[in-house]
């Protein structure tokens, strides 16, 4: 699967246009602040219904204003008369496929092949895509919660199952929270909040312990591809992932009525998945407090290509590469081992400023072009 052009409206500062985009490789070479990240976002935006970015869809339509304006309300957005945006791509698997999703007053809607979708997993079957930009670095620097993220994300590419338990587990989280909250803050008029918990904690136990089962697998399955990868580009071994838990023993039930007095006195569940956590390790040890600034940007970029690869090995498909500017701070050798080892795919989209030496990874099929001012050529 490929894309085969994108068309844009309202899009970031991309000027209204349909670009063909049908080759195995695609460069997009200009100056910072012209767009090229922008044709990133647009394609990933299709892939996903959201950005990359740690930003609101109405922070993605083009406005002066909409920055701004977006924060305060929905309808203080709409009043500043700001587009609405949309974003189209149409898949090489046929003429008629294509991938559309629009943000009209205040509401995004999903359209695949002309026919709007229920629920935006459908996309991921259908134009599975992986991004590499500086924002990963969070993966390495960030909280627990954003290295949750990118495991669950990696889960979630090849097992519809393990993104359905991860809904239904968020669900009964909030529902336990809400009760855990109000009676901490003295809302329930002196009612127990014990039968409630008492209704909620079985479910909570069963999706959390399908959840910390596969994970404590997917994390061993990564290590495995993880740890390699670094090695071959840093020539530093023992590289691995962990995941750590927060329930700790066999009967759950046990464990949650245990921890059920300091929850109450929290207003808020103090273990689970939602609290567990992942670690970057070298020969057991936590690798991210001691590693350089160049070793971590390494291992953000190669957690992705693990990610990738782990997505072939378990579905037999090829993603969609999105490279934001990642060679730009390797010196030359790195950039050899890291293209060497980049995984498998159907297509990638790199983004160059324009004199970083481009030509040498550009192949005669390569389609290059040109960004300024929102301007694609």
């Amino acid at each position: 699967m490929f894309f085969s052009s994108l068309r844009t409206a309202s899009f970031r500062n991309l000027a209204d246009a349909e670009i063909a985009t049908g080759a195995k490789d695609v460069f997009l070479v200009g100056e910072n602040g012209q767009g090229k990240t922008n044709f990133l976002e647009a394609l990933y935006f299709c892939a996903y219904a959201s950005s990359f970015r740690a930003v609101r869809d109405c922070e993605l339509a083009y406005a002066s204003k909409l920055s701004y304006d977006c924060r305060l309300s929905h309808n203080a957005f709409l009043k500043t008369g700001e587009k609405d945006f949309s974003a189209e791509v149409k898949i090489s698997q046929s003429e008629n496929d294509s991938i559309l999703v629009k943000f009209e007053n205040g509401k995004k809607n999903i359209f695949i092949n002309g026919k709007r979708a229920e629920d935006r997993r459908e996309l991921l079957s259908i134009a599975p895509t992986i991004v590499f930009c500086h924002e990963d670095m969070e993966f390495v620097n960030g909280s627990p919660e954003r290295r949750r993220w990118f495991f669950d994300q990696t889960l979630s590419l090849y097992d519809p199952v393990y993104l359905e338990d991860l809904r239904r587990f968020r669900k009964v989280l909030k529902s336990r929270n809400a009760v855990l909250r109000d009676y901490a803050q003295g809302k329930l008029s002196g009612a127990s909040p014990q039968p409630v918990l008492d209704a909620l904690d079985p479910q909570f136990a069963m999706y959390g312990a399908k959840l910390t089962e596969k994970r404590e697998k997917a994390a061993q399955d990564f290590s495995a591809v993880l740890g390699p990868l670094y090695e071959e580009v840093s020539g530093i071994g023992g590289i691995s992932a962990r995941y750590i838990q927060s329930w700790k023993g066999e009967n759950i039930l046990n464990i949650l009525q245990q921890k059920r007095p300091a929850d109450l006195a929290a207003g808020l569940s103090l273990s689970g998945p939602h609290r567990d956590r992942y670690q970057i390790a070298h020969n057991g040890v936590d690798f991210t407090g001691s590693a350089s600034t160049g070793q971590k940007r390494l291992l953000a970029l190669l957690l992705r290509a693990a990610q990738s690869r782990r997505f072939s090995e378990v579905t037999g498909q090829k993603p969609v590469l999105l490279l934001d500017d990642v060679l730009l701070e390797m010196d030359g050798e790195k950039r050899r081992r890291f293209l060497n080892v980049l995984p498998g795919y159907d297509q990638a989209f790199y983004t160059f400023l324009p004199e970083e030496p481009y030509q040498r990874y550009q192949k005669e099929d390569t389609l290059v072009y040109n960004v300024s001012g929102g301007m694609v050529r």
